[in-house]
């Protein structure tokens, strides 16, 4: 039997393109000859559609996009992601279904039963749960198929699990000898190995092959990486898909050969990956072509704008120097040299006459060494944000964020200055982790793309004088193990602290996290693209208005 991987990169609400790629793909595995083309978890209307799945119009016309699809099956099989309506009176309107179709023809349906409502997941919203499913007979084959959380729920893989009941293993009891599983599985540290684990221990424990699809793309923040897998009987891995790029290829399961190519990269390398498609996403996918972002000389911007220049290409970056009097000369300098390196656009907008203005206007002091003046520290990051606002109105820009998940972890940033933008780059990117991705492209490259000045500078705001960010914050080397424990393993502060942390630090730096002034600049960030678990994002639900604190 052959079976073609159909791994797409949908966007939400286009069905009409989504549709275009899904019978672009069947016709490509007719081409191969294959027996079966097996696609993503609602690949027809989006995974991230949200609240468009309780809208009137969508479910009355859920079934809509398989008329197109039906047609196009004659003389092979395929296995399509959708929603399909949920004709009982009682429960939600919809289900996230497998509709599998043969020879021209609606075989049946193969409805999600687990429903994720975890982390960015919130499946019970909109989805009816799934009844147990039967198994599909094709050309004298048995198959199972289940969607995402239903292949998810392995007793012999998993030590916790969060269902009773596991539908993959219910069909395989049932007799499968093939295993589908479509998913939309959203990228974060270390699951692409984890799901290749995953898959091959359920294939060669079972002594059935099995097809697992992943969905790929951008959509708002969350990043779907592909890295779609076929495995044979004995675990195997016989088609490995590329990660963060789309993929039709064929394979016949019984295959012994295993897949060519090596999708473990170094992880920083992998999270590098999953940025650029994150900007290039995010910017096609809303009809922007171009991107600015203010270039201060530090290393968050400069890591945006090469980023961004691998994404969007160089000549559709826009980089603003806007300096102040406290800027640093040596910064203008490091800006201008990582733009020749980079080739894309820049400009200079310098904000010392505004800022003087605005200080004598309002009777601010001018921040000095020693002496704070938040008010004053910050008009000049809003400055900047006003200045990066009006260039991309006026050139209809998208505006790249360059705040690090460090510094926005504990309110080190400006509402409406730094936190300015369409979309926070490094939102989810430890401070840590961006000089490790700096390093990582200009090893890579083999060449100095990020000047060694910028990745050996000491971190600084530049908003007043001698002022760096240690002055503020605690050291990033001795902040970060411990904003990473917290967010991405979600241990509390007494587990924390067993790990060697200070208690004191590790106390002061999550009530810092939690507090309602941090917690209110967050809600208020532009989409986040997601490279973890747990992540500041739509995944992560606090109250603004609190009493909680952490306390030994």
């Amino acid at each position: 039997m052959k079976v073609t991987i159909g791994q797409i990169n949908t966007t939400n609400g286009d069905i009409s393109g989504n549709l275009e790629k899904i019978l672009r793909a069947i016709e490509r595995a007719k081409a191969d000859k294959s027996d079966l083309v097996v696609f993503p978890e609602v690949c027809t209307h989006g995974y991230t559609s949200q609240d468009w799945f309780q809208d009137g119009d969508i479910i009355e016309n859920a079934l809509k996009p398989l008329e197109s699809i039906i047609p196009a099956t004659e003389g092979i099989t395929a296995i399509v992601g959708t929603v399909r309506p949920n004709e009982n009176e009682n429960g939600k309107r919809l289900f996230n279904t497998a509709a599998v179709i043969h020879d021209g023809s609606l075989v049946g349906f193969a409805d999600k039963e687990l429903l994720p409502e975890y982390d960015v997941f919130d499946d019970p919203r909109y989805f009816q749960v799934g009844k147990p499913k039967e198994i599909f007979s094709i050309n004298g084959i048995r198959i199972g198929v289940v969607v995402c959380e239903d292949f998810w729920n392995d007793k012999t893989f998993w030590k916790e699990r969060l269902y009773e009941n596991d539908p993959t293993d219910e069909l395989i009891r049932k007799g499968a000898d093939l295993i589908v599983s479509i998913n939309a599985s959203p990228f974060n540290k270390g699951k692409i190995r984890l799901r290749c684990s995953m898959v091959s221990h359920r294939a060669r424990i079972h002594r059935k092959p099995v097809v697992f699809v992943n969905l790929v793309g951008g959509n708002d923040g969350i990043i779907f990486d592909g890295a779609s897998l076929v495995a044979n009987s004995n675990g195997d891995v016989i088609l490995q898909a590329p990660a963060f790029e789309e993929f039709v290829e064929t394979v016949e399961i019984n295959s012994t050969k295993p897949s060519e190519g090596d999708i473990f990269e170094d992880e920083i390398g992998t999270i590098k990956n999953a940025l650029v498609l994150g900007i290039r996403d995010y910017a096609w996918k809303n009809g922007f072509k171009q991107a600015v972002l203010g270039l201060s000389g530090g290393i968050d911007s400069a890591l945006v704008a090469t980023l961004a220049c691998e994404a969007l290409g160089p000549e559709n970056v826009l980089c603003v120097m806007m300096p102040s009097p406290f800027s640093s000369e040596s910064s203008l300098k490091d800006a201008e040299k990582l733009v020749r390196k980079l080739g894309c656009q820049s400009r200079v907008e310098p904000i010392t006459d505004a800022f003087e203005v605005l200080c004598r206007q309002l009777n601010l002091t001018k921040p000095t060494k020693g002496g704070e003046n938040l008010a004053a520290e910050n008009l000049q990051s809003r400055l900047r944000g006003v200045i990066l606002m009006a260039i991309s109105n006026a050139e209809g820009r998208l505006l790249l964020s360059t705040g690090n998940k460090s510094e926005l972890a504990v309110g080190y940033c400006t509402l409406y200055g730094d936190t300015n933008g369409g979309l926070a780059v490094l939102g989810d990117v430890l401070k840590t982790e961006v000089w490790q991705i700096a390093r990582y492209i200009n090893e890579v490259a083999g060449d100095e793309i990020i000047p060694n000045e910028i990745i050996q500078k000491r971190p600084s705001a530049e908003l007043a004088p001698n002022q760096f960010d240690q002055d503020s914050l605690p050291p990033y080397e001795i902040m970060d193990p411990i904003l990473k424990l917290y967010f991405e393993d979600k241990l509390p502060p007494k587990q924390i602290i067993a790990y060697g942390h200070d208690e004191k630090l590790v106390y002061d730096i999550l009530n810092k996290v939690e507090s309602p002034a941090n917690e209110f600049k967050r809600r208020q960030l532009p989409p986040t693209i997601i490279i973890s678990k747990n992540a500041i994002g739509i995944g992560r639900r606090r109250p603004v208005t609190h009493k909680y604190r952490r306390s030994p």
